[in-house]
């Protein structure tokens, strides 16, 4: 599926004080057709988002005087763009207090060239989305993965995903219930249209792990379908979203 003209055209501000890296990440992103601009301190990035120049914003977190941590929480004082962090810090606690100041998403370095414009683009979607009415279409979207019931089909940060019937059902009810745990015993139904009985909830485990690796095949960073002990699974919420 290709992504949407308005989307490629939106303007991505990276800021970086590492110029190679800060120009790198403008180029690449302006050969997938963004509008691109590269700076390589703190103020100058601030500056074009407050004058409204920048859809999204990819920041490096450790810059000298400013940091980007310090930046992203700059930003959200007067926008809700979508923030992505860039660094090469892969602690848990940097990750925990990036999403904590209201990033949308983590990109750690050395980074994948295609995986961070797959990234980009899907900040923006679920950016472009909260701000339209809802779809009337059926169709169902939440931290990245769509399905298209009525076609069957499905992606994941814009790259196709081959489900068995019974995985997409499966994950169709999760998306349906917005995030809010689904028991074991409603999935089987729901997927296979009959009472769930011991050995149907061997399957449903057996069918979820299936559709996590498939989801970690593109996405192997992100944790999409969790388990709730004692309750059964959900689509994971974004650590920003966690508070």
């Amino acid at each position: 599926m290709q992504p949407p003209q308005a989307l490629q055209r939106r303007c991505v501000v990276v800021c970086d004080d590492e110029h190679e890296i800060a120009d790198l990440v403008a180029r690449l992103l302006e050969r997938e057709g963004f509008c691109a601009r590269a700076t390589y301190c703190a103020q100058d990035a601030l500056a074009l988002v407050r004058a409204g120049e920048a859809d999204c914003a990819i920041l490096d977190i450790m810059m000298p005087g400013m940091d980007g941590f310090e930046l992203g929480k700059r930003i959200r004082e007067f926008s809700d763009i979508p923030l992505i962090f860039l660094s090469a810090k892969d602690e848990e606690v940097d990750k925990v207090l990036g999403f904590a100041l209201g990033a949308d998403d983590y990109v750690t370095k050395p980074f994948k060239p295609r995986e961070l414009v797959m990234r980009v683009r899907a900040c923006l979607r679920r950016f472009n989305r909260a701000e339209q009415a809802p779809q009337s279409d059926g169709r169902l979207s939440m931290r990245g993965i769509e399905l298209h019931p009525d076609s069957h089909e499905a992606w994941l940060l814009d790259v196709p995903l081959s489900l068995t019937p019974k995985e997409f059902s499966l994950l169709e009810a999760l998306l349906k219930a917005g995030g809010a745990p689904v028991s074991t015993g409603d999935l089987y139904e729901l997927a296979w249209g009959e009472p769930a009985d011991p050995a149907g909830m061997n399957t449903v485990m057996v069918h979820i792990r299936h559709l996590r690796k498939k989801l970690a095949e593109i996405d192997a960073s992100t944790l999409y379908v969790e388990t709730v002990w004692g309750m059964g699974y959900r689509i994971a919420k974004a650590a920003n979203e966690r508070r």
